[in-house]
């Protein structure tokens, strides 16, 4: 496959491109800064641009088979670079025809299982939606987006990321949060947006993504 990977210089969006060119697909990284994205490959094409002018990333995503984001910010202080740069990338992907977006957003965004223990969504979970308030809500405004769109799309939400080597394993639930299970390495999130963006039964769902 050729997949274009935005957020390639983020902690997910670097596994993303490593496990990409690892597979044997051709990859197109989105960057800011190339020196911050030190991976090197035959079948990889480092391209510079602002994630905010569709105009700058249409022939980035010209001829790709699927495109993934790890587009966001980590702090409250930088939020709003998840639904603009989306935003942007979505009218992108309509010029070109191409067909295939998953995205990264958090399972704080969504829905909770009803099997999710009380205390956890009493007490844990509304303590991380107020600390990171400005994160989730501009997840939030990106997923509208998305799903506004008429492309094949998938919606990813893990819980907190971790970068403790990866199992090769994940669990999935459609339409919430996994239950239980609040954490995922970053290696294992990449594994499970890359496979994602090769199955087309995902599109158009949203998906809860755990170890």
């Amino acid at each position: 496959m050729r997949i274009t990977v935005f957020g390639a210089t983020g902690g997910t969006g670097r596994q993303l491109v490593e496990q990409a060119v690892a597979a044997g697909h051709e990859v197109t990284a989105v960057v800011r800064d190339p020196g911050r994205l030190p991976i090197r490959h035959a079948q990889l094409e480092v391209a510079t641009a602002d994630v905010t002018d569709a105009a700058q990333l249409r022939p980035l995503v010209a001829g790709a088979d699927a495109a993934v984001s790890g587009l966001g910010s980590p702090t409250n202080k930088g939020a709003g670079i998840a639904s603009t740069g989306t935003r942007a990338i979505l009218r992108a992907l309509e010029a070109e025809g191409v067909e295939r977006f998953v995205a990264v957003s958090a399972a704080p965004v969504g829905d909770q299982p009803q099997d999710e223990s009380a205390l956890f969504r009493a007490t844990m979970l509304p303590m991380v939606r107020r600390a990171f308030k400005n994160v989730y809500a501009d997840l939030a405004v990106m997923e509208n987006e998305i799903r506004g769109s008429r492309l094949g799309w998938t919606i990813v939400r893990p819980p907190q990321l971790t970068d403790e080597p990866g199992t090769g394993s994940w669990q999935l639930r459609e339409g919430t949060a996994v239950p239980h299970r609040h954490r995922i390495t970053r290696a294992d999130l990449a594994g499970a947006v890359l496979a994602m963006a090769q199955d087309g039964s995902t599109a158009r769902k949203i998906y809860g993504v755990a170890n």
